[in-house]
């Protein structure tokens, strides 16, 4: 999945950094053609090494986000891909990302929110920026219902795979390990804003369907949709060992997603789309999901 990280030797703070920089691409910071910082600025942001910096890009690079040349520094060459196909989807002069509708649905008094994903990665870095808006006390939404279906543990999955098929038992451990580590990080950050009583109420529920997620989708307070397919790719991994390998995965972060508004007309394109996306999730959570 191009939307997973772990695996650079020392592991943590390469991670961190790598997620950081993925949500400044989807969150509408940078566009394509801009230039990211230096290097050493970049260590100095996020308090790390050089080295690491330089394994954080090259691994951006080899998920086609960006491409440095020797003497003009790094450009942005992928941002996330947002289409919204009806008029009331779009909105003139802002850029429509999965950071800014999950920025606006925390805006509001109420938050229901619906994810089916193959790891809870993109939801965690987005999610996490609202919670320090909450604590900062910028937005104070009265409840948070976060329901996030993953696939079974149980299911072996198509994706990520080694190409060499004595790695796929690591590989199967590194996914797992993956969506354990930003599931947990997820749910500890929002508990944590009623434990301090932030957020009166928080109802956050995840369960696991026998399903190998061929896309995914988001569900805004019942309102909007954020829906798109996974993309199949060949790229080398860096495993917890150290060794790299060469796999099938997925592009996570980097998926083009469609976007769709409910609106007065249930006929319309958005409102069918998103009444039929919600019924589809409804019908996963209640009778496969457990």
């Amino acid at each position: 999945m191009a939307e997973v990280g772990v695996g650079e030797g020392g592991g943590r703070e390469f991670e961190r950094v790598l997620d950081a920089l993925r949500t400044l691409l989807t969150d509408g910071t940078y566009e394509v053609g801009d230039r990211l910082p230096p290097q050493r600025e970049l260590a100095d942001q996020f308090n790390v090494s050089r080295d690491t910096v330089q394994r954080v890009l090259k691994a951006l690079a080899g998920e086609g986000w960006i491409e440095s040349r020797q003497g003009s520094g790094t450009r942005v060459i992928m941002t996330q891909r947002i289409q919204t196909p009806t008029a009331k989807a779009a909105q003139p002069g802002r850029a429509v990302t999965l950071g800014s509708l999950i920025r606006k649905a925390f805006e509001q008094s109420e938050i229901t929110l619906d994810v089916y994903t193959l790891t809870s990665e993109s939801l965690d870095a987005h999610v996490r920026v609202q919670v320090e808006r909450i604590r900062a006390r910028e937005i104070a939404p009265q409840r948070i219902a976060l329901r996030m279906l993953l696939p079974s543990d149980t299911i072996e999955l198509p994706y990520p795979r080694a190409k060499d098929p004595a790695y796929n038992d690591a590989m199967r451990q590194r996914l797992l390990a993956i969506t354990r580590l930003h599931t947990a990080s997820l749910e500890g950050a929002l508990w944590e804003l009623r434990t301090e009583g932030l957020v009166p109420t928080l109802d956050v529920e995840i369960r696991h369907a026998p399903l190998t997620p061929t896309f995914k989708l988001y569900l805004f307070n019942g309102d909007e949709v954020l829906h798109g397919p996974y993309e199949v790719i060949e790229r080398r991994i860096r495993l917890d060992s150290g060794e790299e390998i060469e796999a099938l995965d997925v592009l996570g972060f980097g998926a083009t997603l469609t976007h769709y508004v409910k609106d007065e007309d249930p006929n319309s394109q958005g409102s069918v789309s998103v009444a039929s996306m919600q019924s589809w999730f409804d019908s996963v959570w209640n009778l496969l999901a457990e």
